[in-house]
């Protein structure tokens, strides 16, 4: 998990530099994905070599890897902001449930299960992660918002400040917030079936993050917004309880 990790990090960093050019932050990004096809080629794969003892061991897919590139690569393409929601459930495919994807065979949540637990959880936590950024990924330019549910809540989107100070952003908000739960609901049955493998950090994610997404829609959107945090007191003791029970 520590090279996955380190993986999704380094790309993650290209994605969201906003000093560097386009145009070299996709050359990074292609650099990634000669590395990661030489790797699997069987040759010693660059700077993804420290990829290889995980690889061989979970049998990583070499196009979930390349899934989360791609999807760092539509953020380094132009500025996500407002997408129909099937780019943004691309997107969100790309950059989470792939990782999810990379993810279970290393907790040991095996074929179909492990897929839906990775379509599922990672939908779920990156709707989590829109609704809980949106003021600092308007920042820099970006509105993770489907224009489906930006029109239907009466905005016409025409900047990244005009669509975050509209107090009708509530409304398209709680729209991605119900989808949110949808997923967490589907991942939630997943876990409660008890499928074989390490579950504590798939269940630990699930609970945690679907608390603070309630949390949110207890707040609401309407600006001037207060971005919400993980308690870290009750992670521990979540995390603690979850131990205890087995």
């Amino acid at each position: 998990m520590y090279a996955v990790y380190g993986f999704c990090r380094a790309v993650d960093d290209i994605a969201d530099d906003q000093t560097g050019d386009r145009a070299d932050r996709g050359a990074a990004l292609d650099r990634w994905r000669a590395d990661i096809d030489e790797l699997y080629g069987g040759g010693e794969g660059g700077a993804a070599a420290y990829l290889a003892p995980a690889v061989r061991r979970f049998g990583l897919a070499k196009a979930d890897f390349f899934a989360v590139i791609d999807g760092m690569a539509m953020d380094v393409e132009a500025d996500i902001c407002w997408p129909a929601f099937a780019t943004l459930d691309l997107y969100c495919d790309r950059v989470a449930s792939a990782v999810g994807r990379l993810s279970v065979p290393i907790f040991g949540v095996e074929g179909e299960t492990g897929a839906a637990l990775a379509h599922h959880l990672g939908r779920a936590l990156q709707f989590t992660n829109i609704l809980r950024d949106i003021d600092e990924d308007g920042a820099i330019g970006r509105v993770y918002l489907a224009k489906e549910h930006l029109e239907a809540a009466g905005i016409l989107p025409v900047s990244p400040a005009q669509v975050l100070a509209d107090r009708r952003i509530d409304g398209a908000c709680r729209v991605l917030a119900d989808l949110a739960l949808d997923h967490y609901a589907a991942a939630d049955r997943i876990l409660a079936s008890r499928p074989a493998g390490h579950l504590l950090a798939p269940r630990l994610m699930e609970a945690v993050y679907a608390r603070l997404l309630r949390r949110m829609i207890g707040v609401g959107w309407v600006p001037p917004r207060r971005r919400l945090r993980v308690n870290r007191a009750g992670l521990v003791a979540m995390f603690l309880r979850m131990r205890l029970a087995g």
